[in-house]
């Protein structure tokens, strides 16, 4: 079995092949049968029993094959009864007949069937060949490459080397190898020759290293991705970056020079193909990993009010543990700026000698001076990040060290202090770009009157607050503090102002006076009031900070009050674990800068949103995450797991953090006492409503555990993820990234109701057999403005079908291809090529352009399998066509009922009072509107992405169809027509956006 002997080669596979082993059966009546599958030994045919037919009918001819398919990708399997029961990743399926007939099976493991489609495939795409690969592995370029790399470290040239210098060899070449490891495989090989020597072969060492340094479900991938071959060449590499990796514009050099750069053998790098270990390398390195390098440099629009973004802030920086006990240290704010905080907390009291201190106040013994502090914040406030730095002020101190606070601020930070008064005339505050390089200070504030020196304010000490609140006596009364001018003028754009409720903050606030909230208040705010929670965070800041009740300084979920557009969540850095992952892992993004743009959909001035929605979000397509959880590697045992031995039984969870309608979680099997290389082989799907505000957190948990079960993590925004074949570097419980330890993953993004993700390649997923649902425009009591919404319902309906239709098309002709939804486009253009050549490799149909659109044409009588997948492409191309065609015309209807509607914005409370609405009634209407102008904002945008993605289709499909040799047309004129009808689309489409301008 798999699980004894790894399968590193074909030969391998045939071998496991011919011994047999059980598979499921499935038929179209939705019966399974077991049945015991072998492989004739002259490699002729495929038998299975027992059977009721005789033994010549039970059998499959090798020669009779014409495609196999992994996964539950025929008819039988979507029509059958139990398919729900049957595990996507065991099933696969063989087609054969001039009709395609399927044979359905499945197997225990996902292990054993990809061992099965492997070699089938090998077998197929050989059948035609001398098999030769029965001979061995000895003149692969695999062994060829092992054994220049013996024979150079072989210095006495007798082709034996020491037990221990072969050890060595080997962990040079795999570092993640352990040395006990390579010596069992040793004495297992030269057990089984019955010898016993602590000398190596040549032969022996090119055994061990195979056995040890091949990962099977990368080999799988390989054999897969090269057409069967056991390397891979440069067209090979395109095809897998373009379809599969969602790379763009790719070219043979690159793919070349990637060759170059990871092959391992002097031949391989001079003739252009990359073997196992190269592959394994290029899979492993930074250009596959699995967050995009797009994002690894600030990526989004920076010159946006500072409101409009989430704010990387830390709580009680001065901590480097509990906020009961723990002592004040420098470190804390060395450690919060390299990680790219933009906020960050100093509490100040009196010291001796007119000298301003940071100390916790549960524990005076060790302090640290104000001057020491701020002098390091001036270090290193801008190593990270060059976008603005908030300092919250907890001001405990007298008025003579407060003046000592203001003249050792000036000294220090100079002219990066931001003092400038914000203008009245203005409605939003500065922009991150603005701001750059500069020290904004938070606090309280004087009123403007300068004769006015000195006078009281509240006290901004959050916990004494808190414990006020608590106790019995507590009046409501809040304690005052003095404040002198000096440090009140240093205070401009952040004063602190305590919060009252929603309807008098959007009165009276200024745009440049923050609130702070206490978790705990925070909490009840965003569950009563989800709605005006949001819209205020569109204008004025918010800052939470952790109930004074986390005496351990243990964190709150900031996902909950990001949720409500809160900017500023304060988090302990010092305490590590689950939220503060999160935290880190969202910051991740735009370049580590510290600022995060929120959705628009929390941006818009007229927009809907709810922090609490279970739903589909207005105006934003949800769309469908597939994860297969594959392999893992090199996982360390639990760090506190002291009584454990190193072995350790791994499994997966997959947890997914957003807005309520999408948190979930899944978690894989578990893979028994292996940390080295445990094979999952697990698909996952999620539905993700709002994807600008989710995150995916992969978790590795030991089930065998004694104390600790934790043995890595790595969070990750779901805007970073990259599609394809990904290695997931784990994170240590505090965060660490820990060398060589990973998961191997695929992702795949896919549309559930069209539109998608514009900078990753688009795919479509059906919904399933059921009523279509559309996004209902809602009542606002208001006759006018009910009427210029009612004339928006019909667009609505036809832009949704339209992108419905054209998704629906789509995943047709995957289906028939055998393709799942993930598939690209390319990848099913590729399939459906192969069933439209004849047997003597000529095309039956042909490329046609009609009117810039890619039609394919029979070139004479062809099969009814071939009629049907043909049908099933001209529906897709004329859905496509449709859409590019109306898409405008249907998208300006939305956009005029969008701009009637919004003349009423300003005269809606009004046109309400007039209409005799108020209270409860006038802010329905006016949350009515907010939604019905979102809805039409949100659909419009995604039939302009629809339009987008089906002009980007046809130009795919066209080049795919080239290159697969449909086409008359000698190459060059083929290539020339295809650049003209390519210039037609684009032309046609640019023409048209200038007229409109």
């Amino acid at each position: 079995m798999p699980s004894e002997k790894k399968i590193s080669s074909a030969n391998d596979c045939i071998s496991f092949m011919q011994a047999g082993c059980e598979l499921k059966k499935v038929r179209p009546n939705s019966r399974i049968y077991n049945r015991f599958f072998t492989l004739d030994t002259d490699l002729q045919a495929l038998r299975w029993e027992p059977s009721k037919k005789d033994l010549e009918k039970a059998k499959l001819d090798i020669s009779a094959i014409k495609e196999i398919r992994l996964g539950k990708n025929t008819e039988t399997f979507r029509n059958n009864g139990l398919a729900d029961q049957i595990c996507e990743d065991c099933a696969f399926s063989i087609l054969h007949g001039e009709n395609y007939e399927s044979l359905d099976l499945v197997a225990n493991s996902a292990d054993v069937a990809n061992i099965w489609v492997s070699g089938l495939r090998y077998l197929v795409s050989r059948s035609k060949q001398p098999l030769d690969f029965m001979e061995g592995n000895q003149n692969t370029p695999r062994f060829m490459w092992l054994k220049t790399v013996f024979e150079a470290a072989d210095v006495d040239g007798n082709g034996i080397m020491l037990e221990d210098t072969s050890v060595e060899l080997i962990k040079q070449l795999n570092p993640t190898l352990k040395e006990t490891k390579i010596r069992l495989k040793f004495k297992e090989i030269q057990k089984s020759k019955e010898k016993l020597t602590t000398r190596v072969t040549e032969e022996e060492f090119c055994e061990a290293f195979c056995e040890l340094c091949t990962r099977p479900e990368v080999y799988f991938l390989l054999v897969q991705i090269s057409k069967n071959k056991e390397y891979l060449d440069a067209n090979d590499l395109m095809l897998f970056l373009e379809a599969e990796q969602g790379v763009a514009h790719i070219t043979e050099d690159i793919c070349l020079d990637i060759i170059k750069r990871y092959e391992l053998s002097e031949e391989g790098r001079q003739k252009g193909f990359l073997a196992i270990d190269g592959f394994t390398q290029y899979l492993l390195s930074s250009e596959c990993e699995i967050f995009d390098p797009e994002q690894k440099k600030v990526a989004q629009d920076m010159t946006q009010p500072l409101s409009h973004y989430y704010i990387n802030a830390s709580h009680n920086t001065y901590l480097i543990e509990d906020q009961f006990r723990g002592p004040a240290d420098i470190n804390g704010y060395v450690r919060a700026l390299k990680m790219g905080c933009r906020s960050i907390e100093l509490d100040v009291s009196d010291g001796s000698d007119n000298e301003p201190i940071l100390c916790n106040r549960n524990n005076m013994t060790t302090h640290v001076s104000f001057r020491s502090v701020i002098e390091v914040i001036n270090k290193f406030a801008f190593i990270a990040s060059e976008y603005p730095l908030i300092l919250c002020l907890g001001n405990h101190c007298s008025l003579p060290q407060q003046k000592v606070m203001v003249q050792q601020m000036k000294k220090v930070f100079g002219n990066k202090l931001y003092t400038e008064a914000p203008l009245p005339s203005e409605s939003y505050l500065p922009s991150p770009e603005k701001l750059k390089r500069m020290i904004i200070v938070k606090g309280k504030k004087l009123p403007s009157d300068p004769d006015v020196l000195e006078g009281e304010v509240t006290d901004e000490d959050e916990e004494a607050e808190m414990s006020r609140r608590m106790s019995v006596d507590y009046n409501g009364e809040q304690k005052q503090i003095r404040l002198c001018r000096e440090l009140s003028d240093l205070v401009s754009i952040c004063k602190s102002v305590q919060y009252r409720d929603f309807e008098l903050s959007m009165k009276s606030q200024n745009y440049w006076e923050i609130c702070s909230f206490s978790e705990t208040e925070a909490s009840r705010i965003a569950n009563e009031y989800p709605e005006d929670f949001v819209n205020y965070n569109k204008k004025f800041l918010s800052r939470i900070y952790p109930s004074a009740m986390r005496i351990d300084s243990s964190n709150l979920n900031p996902q909950d009050f990001w949720n409500c557009g809160c900017q500023i969540v304060a988090m302990n850095f010092q305490t590590p674990g689950p939220m503060m992952d999160l935290h880190t892992g969202w910051f991740l993004q735009n370049g580590g800068c510290g600022y995060v743009l929120r959705p628009s959909i929390m941006r818009d001035e007229v927009s809907y949103f709810s922090a609490n929605t279970k739903g589909i979000v207005p105006g934003v397509s949800p769309l469908a995450l597939h994860i297969k959880i594959i392999s893992g590697q090199n996982f360390p045992k639990p760090k506190g797991a002291c009584a454990k031995g190193d072995v350790i039984d791994p499994y997966v969870c997959i947890e997914i953090h957003g807005i309520p309608a999408d948190c979930s979680e899944q978690r894989t099997k578990t893979v028994q006492q292996n940390s080295d290389n445990p094979i999952f082989d697990e698909t996952f799907e999620f539905q993700v409503n709002l994807p600008e505000l989710a995150m995916i957190r992969f978790v590795v948990l030991d089930d065998d555990y004694i104390g600790d079960e934790f043995i890595g993590q790595y969070t990750i925004p779901f805007e970073c993820l990259q599609p394809g074949y990904r290695h997931v570097p784990l994170r240590s419980f505090v965060g660490d990234i820990m060398e060589h330890v990973t998961l191997f993953v695929h992702i795949a993004i896919t549309n559930r109701s069209g539109g998608g993700k514009a900078q990753k390649r688009s795919l479509s997923v059906r919904m399933g057999k059921k009523v279509r649902e559309y996004t209902m425009l809602r009542n606002i009591g208001l006759k006018t403005i009910d009427d210029i919404f009612k004339i928006a319902v019909h667009p609505l309906r036809e832009a949704i079908d339209m992108r419905e239709n054209m998704q629906n098309a789509i995943v047709s002709i995957k289906e028939l291809c055998g393709l799942p939804p993930i598939a690209s486009l390319k990848q099913c253009l590729l399939t459906l090529s192969s069933r439209l050549i004849t047997s003597d490799n000529t095309p039956s149909v042909s490329l046609v352009m009609k009117d810039s659109f890619p039609y394919l044409e029979p070139l004479g009588a062809i099969p009814d399998v071939q009629k049907k997948m043909l049908a099933a492409y001209d529906l897709m191309i004329q859905e496509s066509r449709f859409l590019i065609e109306m898409a405008d015309t249907v998208q300006e209807k939305i956009v005029q009922c969008q701009k009637a509607g919004m003349e009423f914005h300003e005269e809606l409370h009004n046109l309400g009072a007039k209409e005799g609405l108020k209270g409860r009634k006038l802010n329905k209407a006016t949350e009515s509107f907010a939604w019905n102008i979102t809805v039409l904002k949100g659909q419009g945008d995604l039939l302009k992405n629809a339009k987008n993605e089906a002009i980007e289709n046809m130009k795919q499909i066209q080049l795919a169809c080239l290159s697969c040799g449909l086409s008359k047309a000698p190459s060059s004129s083929a290539e020339a027509k295809s650049k003209r009808s390519l210039e037609a689309i684009e032309e046609k489409e640019s023409s048209e956006e200038n007229g409109k301008l």
